[in-house]
Formats: structure tokens, C-alpha cells, sequence
């Protein structure tokens, strides 16, 4: 009925619907028995949940403009993460120390990893409403890019700071451990990075002989995205890092070799498991804020809520500032105040609230009760209210429509600059893009991709966009079968 009835996605998130009903639920449940409804655990999310939606964030990520903006997209996502995790914690701990709120028994590092935690933004809401609204390419990917390193970058901090927990309960943590904790958010982001490249390598060499038995080519892909995050999480990287890496490297290569039919089952499948992903997460989500578990503490609470809003603020406006410098296309005061608005916390901070381990978090209930709050106040709010103040900010809108003319030219300037560039001796994306096509043909796509491709790069693109243009026709045709049937009923 929501997708049914077209204003109400548009009036507001299909996060927000699933919310309300799984608090329905929550409290149906609740009222027949006086026990709190069932929660998720560990295994659940880790194992089952999380995965498919990292999956599907990788694999249909826009290549090109993502790599273009690459540098800012990684300056913000790290930067930022880290600046509103530091941030909403240091401050939540200085408002601790004050006795009259009877918050003193939450010490630094307990602060520090909620801080972690409520940093965690799932800003799908802010993206529908963009690609309704045709915002400009470059803010678009700023918040795809994002959601899509977000996840895997406060995950990390949340690890480390669980260790720096536990470690602190038996001996003084001293600043070579601090140093230690910098080194391994380093080391397990780029080897979850690497692991998943290597992955996503050898699923591309393996669809290369499937020619002959393509009904196995969707599970080789399923199966080696999903070996590459239960691999990397044996070894303690990251394996939502790895997983994305590997879906971004499969996208690349084995699209080249499998058929159209597997083609077609994966891109179906994976967000079919993706949807069922959310969907259930913000059940659970709604479920969960019906019950017994949880602690009040209206100081604690309202200066969450706060801090998020603050350091969002100022981490988007310092960081872009700086980023514009080295753009040639710099973020306008209108994009920067989008990004900012569009820190919307979701699936992430929930879950790992729950996960959090009772003997070394005496009050997660307090924990869970803030971070419920962030999350609804963001989702109904902020939610809500993101496309409105797109359309009256009036942000910078994109005509870009593919077609064969624009990429040879596209292609032929891209040539043009990295050869200029090369000439003056000036280093830039271009260059290093040129560099590393030239290294790609000669050796990884004779390596991975079957021979028999188009050796015509341009030919190669022309199928692509003709399948893509049928598929389109295909699924605007049937939602617009669907609407007459229903107007007609």
C-alpha cells in the first residue's frame, strides 16, 4: 500500500512506516503478556542482516562519479566519523561529571564508544528524496559514499573501544596502547579493503569459465561476496570493508562475463534480500522500543540529541571547507547544508546498542533508550522534512542523461586532460584513472574477463546501455500497467 499510494512515499520514509508497524507489534505483544517483545542478537545482525545490505550498497554503487570524488567522499567519511565520534563522546562525558544529573558512573570509555555508536548515519531516506529531486551528481555521491564506508569505519571504533573496555577492567590502559588502537583502525579498514579485492578477483576468474553452466553463476557471486566478509571477520578486519571492496571489484568484472539471465537474477535477488534486511531491522527497530528495557535520563538524552545535531554541523562545515580548496567543482553552502542535514541515524546505532555486553556496560538500557530517541527523532524529523527543504533551498539540480555522443566525449577529455597533465607534469585523478585503464586492459581484464567480449570499448558500452534502457522500459511499463489497473478499480 505504501508504494501503492504515490504521495505517501514522497510526504514521508518508508523507514518511518516500518518503525510504527514493528511498534504496533511491540506493543500487541507487550499487552498479551506483560513481557518484553523478543529482541535480535549478535549472530542475527552480523550474520544474517547486515551483509545483504552492504552487498547491495557495493555492487550497484555508480562507479565513476564515486571514484571522481573519491578523495572527498574518504576525507569526509574518515575525518568525520571520527570527529562525531570524539566529539559526541568528550562532550557527553563532560556533562557526566556533573553530580545533579546522576550520570558520574559513565566513565571516558564508555562515553567514547557511544560515541562511536550514535556516529553511525543511514541516510537512505536523504537519497531517495535526492534521486527524486535530481540533486547534482557530486552531492549525491557525498552522502552515497557515506552510507557506503560509514558502517565500516564506526564498527571498527566501536571494536576497538570494546577492547579498550574490557582491557581497562584488569589493567591502566598507557598511550602505547592508545597508539596500538590508531594502528589497528588503520590496518583492519585497508586489509578489509584488500581482502575484498582479492575476493572479488577470484570470483571474476571463476565466472570466466561458466559459459557453459550459467545457472551457477549468481550463487559463485553470492557465495564469494558473502565468503569474503565471514573470512574477514574470522581475522579480525573488517569485513563490511571487504565485502563492499568485493562487490565494487565483482561489479567491474564478472558483469562482463556472466549471461543475461544471471545478470538479471542477481540485480533482482540482491535487492530482494536487501529490502527484506531493512525491512526486518526496522521492525525489530519498533518492536524494541515497546518493553521494559530501558532507563530514562532526560540530561542524558537531550544532550544526545544535541551534540548530534552540533558536531554534524561543524565536522561538515570544517571539513568542506578545507576539501573546496583542492576541488574544482567546491561544495556550496546550500550542498554543505543538505549534508549536514541528512545525518540521519538508523539501522547501525540501533543494533549495535543491543550488541553491546551487559558486565562491561552496567547501563546499556540508558544507551539503547538515547539512541531510540536520536534514531526516531531523525527518521520523523529530519526524515520527513529533508525534501521539503531540498526543493526550498532549490539545490543545484542534474540534467545528466547517458548516451553514446556524451561518453566518447566524456572519454575523449578525460584522454585529453591526463595527457595534458602528463605534459605539464601535474598529477591529478586523471592521470592516475588513464594509468591505471592502460594497466586494466593490458593485464586484469585478459586475466579475468571471458575473450570473446567486444574488443570495441564503445560497442562493450552500447550493450550495456541498451539493457539498461529495456530494463527500464520493462519496469516503467509495468508500474504504469499497475497504476491504470488501480484507477480503473
Amino acid at each position: 500500500g505504501f508504494h501503492l499510494y504515490h504521495r505517501l512515499p514522497r510526504l514521508m520514509p518508508e523507514s518511518c512506516i516500518l518503525i510504527a508497524i514493528g511498534a504496533l507489534v511491540g506493543a500487541i505483544i507487550f499487552a498479551s503478556d506483560h513481557k518484553s517483545p523478543p529482541v535480535m542478537n549478535t549472530s542475527i545482525y552480523f550474520l544474517y542482516l547486515l551483509p545483504p545490505i552492504v552487498l547491495e550498497e557495493g555492487y550497484f554503487m555508480p562507479t565513476r562519479p564515486f571514484f571522481e570524488n573519491f578523495g572527498s567522499i574518504l576525507w569526509w567519511s574518515v575525518l568525520g566519523s571520527l570527529i562525531n565520534s570524539f566529539g559526541i563522546g568528550l562532550s557527553l562525558y563532560g556533562v557526566c561529571q556533573i553530580e545533579a544529573f546522576g550520570l558520574t558512573d559513565l566513565n571516558l570509555l564508555q562515553n567514547l564508544l557511544f560515541g562511536s555508536m550514535i556516529s553511525a548515519v543511514d541516510p537512505a531516506a536523504a537519497l531517495v528524496v535526492f534521486e527524486e529531486a535530481s540533486v547534482n551528481e557530486q552531492l549525491y555521491m557525498m552522502i552515497f559514499g557515506e552510507s557506503l564506508l560509514n558502517d565500516g569505519i564506526t564498527v571498527v571504533l566501536y571494536n576497538i573501544f570494546i577492547a579498550f573496555t574490557q582491557m581497562h577492567r584488569y589493567e591502566e590502559i598507557e598511550s602505547i596502547d592508545v597508539f596500538a588502537g590508531f594502528a589497528r583502525f588503520f590496518v583492519v579498514g585497508l586489509g578489509g579493503v584488500l581482502f575484498g579485492i582479492v575476493f572479488g578477483f577470484v570470483s571474476a576468474l571463476m565466472t570466466r569459465f561458466t559459459h557453459n553452466v550459467s545457472a551457477i553463476e549468481p550463487l559463485l557471486v553470492f557465495m564469494f561476496s558473502y565468503l569474503s566478509y565471514l573470512s574477514a571477520e574470522t581475522l579480525y578486519i573488517s569485513g563490511i570493508l571487504a565485502m563492499t571492496a568485493c562487490a565494487v571489484t565483482m561489479k567491474k568484472y564478472v558483469e562482463e562475463n556472466v549471461s543475461q539471465n544471471s545478470y538479471t537474477t542477481i540485480k533482482y535477488f540482491m535487492k530482494m534480500l536487501s529490502s527484506v534486511s531493512e525491512t526486518l531491522i526496522f521492525v525489530f527497530m519498533g518492536v524494541s522500543t515497546v518493553g521494559k528495557n530501558h532507563e530514562w535520563n532526560w540530561a542524558f538524552i537531550c544532550f544526545t540529541l544535541l551534540f548530534c545535531l552540533i558536531w554534524r554541523t561543524l565536522s561538515v562545515f570544517a571539513l568542506f571547507y578545507i576539501s573546496n580548496k583542492f576541488r574544482t567543482y567546491p561544495f556550496t553552502f546550500k550542498d554543505q547544508l543538505i549534508i549536514s542535514y541528512s545525518g540521519l541515524r538508523g539501522a547501525s546505532s540501533f543494533s549495535l546498542a543491543f550488541l553491546l555486553p551487559v558486565n562491561l556496560y552496567p547501563r546499556k538500557k540508558l544507551f539503547i533508550t538515547a539512541t531510540l530517541v536520536v534514531i526516531y527523532f531523525t527518521a520523523f524529523i529530519q526524515g520527513i522534512t529533508i525534501g521539503p527543504l531540498v526543493r526550498y533551498l532549490d539545490v543545484k539540480k542534474t540534467n545528466k542523461k547517458e548516451s553514446i555522443n556524451e561518453e566518447i566525449h566524456v572519454r575523449l577529455m578525460d584522454h585529453l586532460k591526463a595527457g595534458i597533465e602528463d605534459i605539464c607534469g601535474h598529477w591529478s585523478h586523471y592521470q592516475l584513472r588513464d594509468k591505471f585503464k592502460k594497466f586494466d586492459n593490458k593485464y586484469l581484464k585478459k586475466i579475468l574477463i571471458r575473450e570473446h567480449q567486444p574488443k570495441s570499448s564503445i560497442v562493450s558500452l552500447y550493450k550495456k546501455m541498451e539493457i539498461k534502457l529495456a530494463i527500464e522500459m520493462a519496469e516503467s511499463g509495468m508500474k504504469i500497467s499497475k497504476s491504470s489497473k488501480a484507477s480503473l478499480q
